[in-house]
């Protein structure tokens, strides 16, 4: 159904198949912290669906790596902490900084850690992936740590790092494997929770910021917390309790000999003590730190109220007011500046829009997209509020999945997103129409710290072709959470031509040049 600005309050907005980053219809002057959590929430869930729908070759393969670098930080803990006399906290928070370099080597060069790929959990909350791809993803990753480190396990004992520090190094590792074994199952269970709920923190502080530097510098002191505490990590004891295991079994006899202890003192270093006194509830509390603690919570905490499992995009409609975008000028004619300079959204936005409701059949809603010649409808509740919007897109997309099956109960809540990024409409139209076209990030390649990230050397006209802006192409206009209009790309280019047709006419009547010569 069709209606007017007259017969509802909200109006029509439609975008494109790429309609991803939106925000929330919240009233004027939404809280910075509301919009900060919301943002993280939608990285998070990017990131756990990036996860689960990557290719399976490329995720075992970055799994891999990631155990390679959490084994290296380990052996930097060993070496760090080994001989050391200058007191039980320092040396631990010595040992502590030391394995951070894992978490920080994951987040910069790239691997997918069991640890931290739990964060997906968000992604299944919002329904982005399904049970099975979280549950392949994650035994897939687990699987490519344990590859990882059991390579590094072997790389440590034909290098015989064992025997450093006249096998000191070799009895530390032996040790602290040993300790590890020595909880009781519940101890065990929560030392691992304690130990991810730190890990997925500061994974999610890094979803704030863009540059590696800072989020390198953002995972270094909850590891190191960790670490020092002595809370247990899956993946890190995937390399340790092994470990000390090999050097029990293979190491010579001068190697106890030299150090005045029996072999049979680490006896308990076995498989089975590994598999069921540490590694199992260690993971499971892994899990229940990361998965439930960190990524159900801030789920349950920033998700939008008006958000259901069906819908493809779970993210909040936040408030995000356009900023003006400092760019040369683009030779734009005087007549054109000088009509933008007086013009705002309200201006120029359309009165008309197509409505939907969450329990309309699909059918029916793309039956009456498509008699308003509209690509997206509004999707609103019994009060009229806005609860989402879906597009042909969303529709054409279930119809192939099922064969053009008409099933009458497959409603427009099961398939339509929820995140409309709008502007208001005493907006600049001229800051909007720079924010809507020009990739603010690709044409200043700057980070949020001030750190230059792109050193190639290009004119400002070859930076401005290039920072296409991914974004819709009409817009809901938003006032205190009431929405008055959208606005067009097309009424907008409308808008201008209607500005510059008479310079356009008195050109064309104007000789023309011959460009050959």
């Amino acid at each position: 159904m069709a209606r007017s600005k007259a017969s509802h309050p909200y109006q029509e907005g439609a975008s494109m198949t790429q309609r991803a980053n939106l925000f929330s219809v919240f009233a004027d002057g939404a809280s910075s912290d509301t919009t900060t959590s919301n943002t993280l929430l939608k990285a998070a869930n990017d990131y756990g669906s990036g996860k689960a729908t990557k290719a399976s070759v490329a995720s075992f393969g970055h799994a891999v790596y990631a155990g390679v670098f959490i084994a290296i930080a380990f052996v930097f803990y060993l070496t760090v902490t080994t001989g050391s006399d200058t007191g039980w906290g320092t040396t631990r928070l010595q040992g502590g900084l030391a394995f951070s370099l894992g978490l920080v080597l994951v987040v910069v060069a790239g691997g997918e850690l069991f640890t931290s790929t739990v964060l997906s959990s968000v992604s299944r909350l919002a329904g982005r992936i399904s049970r099975r791809q979280l549950m392949v993803c994650w035994g897939r990753v687990f699987i490519g740590n344990l590859c990882g480190t059991l390579l590094m396990v072997g790389l440590v004992m034909v290098a015989g790092l064992y025997e450093m520090d006249n096998g000191l190094w070799g009895l530390n590792a032996l040790t602290t494997a040993q300790h590890k074994l020595h909880h009781s199952w519940m101890q065990a269970f929560s030392l691992g929770v304690l130990c991810n709920l730190l890990v997925c923190l500061g994974i999610w502080m890094t979803f704030s910021v863009k540059d590696a530097l800072s989020k390198a510098l953002l995972v270094i002191l909850p590891v190191a917390m960790f670490v020092s505490s002595g809370f247990e990590h899956s993946i890190a004891n995937l390399f340790m309790v092994p470990l000390g295991i090999a050097i029990q079994h293979l190491a010579p006899g001068d190697f106890y000999t030299a150090l005045g202890i029996s072999s049979s003192q680490f006896a308990d270093l076995t498989l089975s003590h590994f598999l069921f006194n540490n590694l199992i509830p260690v993971t499971i509390g892994n899990v229940v730190g990361g998965a439930v603690l960190v990524g159900m919570g801030y789920w349950l905490l920033d998700k939008p109220k008006d958000a259901h499992p069906g819908a493809l995009s779970p993210h909040p409609l936040t408030n995000q007011p356009f900023q003006r975008l400092t760019i040369n000028e683009l030779n734009e004619e005087p007549a054109m500046k000088y009509a933008l300079k007086s013009k705002t959204v309200r201006d120029v936005m359309s009165t008309t829009y197509a409505c939907v409701t969450p329990f309309d059949s699909l059918t029916k809603a793309l039956v009456d997209m498509a008699k308003s010649s509209s690509t997206l409808a509004m999707v609103v509740d019994s009060q009229d509020a806005l609860v989402g919007v879906i597009s042909e897109q969303d529709i054409l997309r279930y119809l192939c999945i099922v064969d053009f099956k008409n099933n009458p109960n497959v409603t427009v809540r099961d398939m339509m997103q929820t995140d409309v990024l709008f502007v208001h409409p005493n907006d600049s139209l001229m800051s909007v129409i720079e924010s809507m076209s020009v990739d603010q990030d690709k044409l200043y390649p700057v980070s949020g710290s001030g750190i230059l990230t792109d050193f190639s050397a290009h004119s400002m006209e070859n930076r401005v072709r290039q920072s296409r802006a991914d974004k819709p192409r009409w817009y809901p206009v938003v006032a205190r959470g009431e929405l008055l209009g959208v606005l067009k790309r097309e009424e907008v280019v409308s808008f201008l031509a209607s500005v510059v047709a008479p310079y356009v006419v008195e050109n064309d009547a104007a000789p023309k040049q011959d460009l050959s010569a």
